[in-house]
């Protein structure tokens, strides 16, 4: 077996890892995919023959490039949860639907992505690999150009901010849910006190139309404003919303007749939204079924 066939055949066997490690650390399936793909180019260019511990190698690589992804990001102001995925998976949520509880539970919690997007690049980057995948700190320090104790630190002040959102999943479920239903019946009842009440103050809204979608706007900031904006544009379909799972994330689906007219996923950290994404993009909804 030559070198390029070992490493194409050890890529394989860790691929699954890497993809789970990117996509920790980046909150995003699809640039979870293109640091695992960049992370084949580098191996592909590099000696590896006194490679002894190929699984740790290919850690190593694939999150330094996340590391330069969030440091990039970062630099951009670029705070946002995973993009919608092509044909986003929706399943409705009546409290009795095994299939929807299963998809919450298996999902990383949106809370804790919430969380992570707001650590520094080397704090998530510290937290992940030693609190998720057990990456010791001897290793993680050169990653991060650190001494090993001020990566403690890092990881320490991390876990710190992530503690919160480390509840139970059975009651994250459900304390979710009734943020969920909470948003619904404020906007039926186009109660804006009440809206205000299930929004957190930084709360930040986006809206994603397409090219033949009502117009929204792509962004709105703070709970007064975002609560305006759902009574202004929203009431009128809310008595048709209902709770449901969407890629994974707690959500509401908007269906008049036989058809979606809207998507929305929330980022949901201490009983409160923090993070609304709204789908109103007739191309994306027209072949979705619910």
């Amino acid at each position: 077996m030559t070198q390029q066939e070992w490493q194409a055949e050890q890529f394989e066997v860790h691929r699954s890892h890497m993809r789970e490690v990117a996509r920790r650390m980046l909150g995003s399936s699809a640039e979870a995919e293109d640091a695992v793909q960049e992370a084949w180019l580098r191996l592909s260019r590099s000696d590896t023959a006194q490679v002894q511990n190929m699984r740790g190698w290919l850690t190593t690589v694939v999150s330094r490039i996340c590391l330069d992804m969030l440091r990039a990001r970062q630099a951009r102001r670029e705070e946002r949860l995973d993009a919608w995925l092509p044909q986003p998976v929706v399943t409705l949520v009546d409290g009795a639907d095994p299939e929807a509880e299963a998809l919450l539970a298996d999902s990383v919690g949106a809370a804790l992505l919430v969380v992570l997007e707001a650590l520094s690049p080397t704090e998530r980057l510290a937290f992940v690999l030693h609190d998720m995948f057990g990456v010791p700190f001897e290793e993680i320090a050169p990653i991060v150009d650190r001494s090993v104790p001020a990566t403690r630190q890092l990881a320490s002040r991390a876990r710190r901010r992530v503690r919160g959102v480390a509840e139970p999943r059975d009651r994250q479920l459900a304390a979710e849910r009734r943020v969920v239903e909470a948003f619904l019946e404020a906007s039926r009842n186009g109660d804006f006190e009440a809206l205000v009440s299930v929004l957190d103050p930084d709360v930040v809204f986006r809206g994603e139309a397409g090219v033949s979608g009502p117009l929204v706007p792509a962004e709105v900031r703070g709970a007064d404003n975002v609560a305006r904006l759902v009574l202004a544009r929203g009431t009128p379909m809310a008595p048709y919303g209902r709770s449901a799972v969407v890629d994974g994330r707690p959500g509401a689906v908007v269906v008049l007749g036989d058809r979606v007219a809207a998507l929305v996923a929330f980022g949901i950290v201490g009983g409160r939204v923090l993070e609304m994404h709204l789908l109103v993009d007739p191309e994306r909804l027209a072949t979705l079924r619910v």
